[in-house]
């Protein structure tokens, strides 16, 4: 049976991001702030991951809610396949 190589001992964890809604001040996420949205959109209008964003479980869900209803209003665009 093999075994897994044994860790680097002398590694640095990663320096922790901020989370993108605290600087901002922000309780809660709403749905005409298209600017704000826009940070948490790719280059093809997709919702970018909470792994990518940093933020809580409960913000994504805010942002997802918020992202797809600015999207309903016609205020941000629907994802392209291009």
């Amino acid at each position: 049976m093999l075994r897994k190589p044994a860790r680097a001992s002398g590694r640095t964890p990663a320096a922790s991001r901020p989370h993108p809604l605290v600087p901002a001040g922000l309780a809660s996420v709403d749905y005409k702030d298209t600017d704000l949205l826009r940070k948490f959109l790719s280059d093809r209008g997709k919702i970018r991951s909470r792994r990518v964003t940093r933020v809580t479980a409960r913000q994504q869900r805010q942002l997802s809610r918020a992202v797809k209803n600015a999207r309903e209003m016609a205020l941000l665009p629907y994802a392209t396949t291009r």
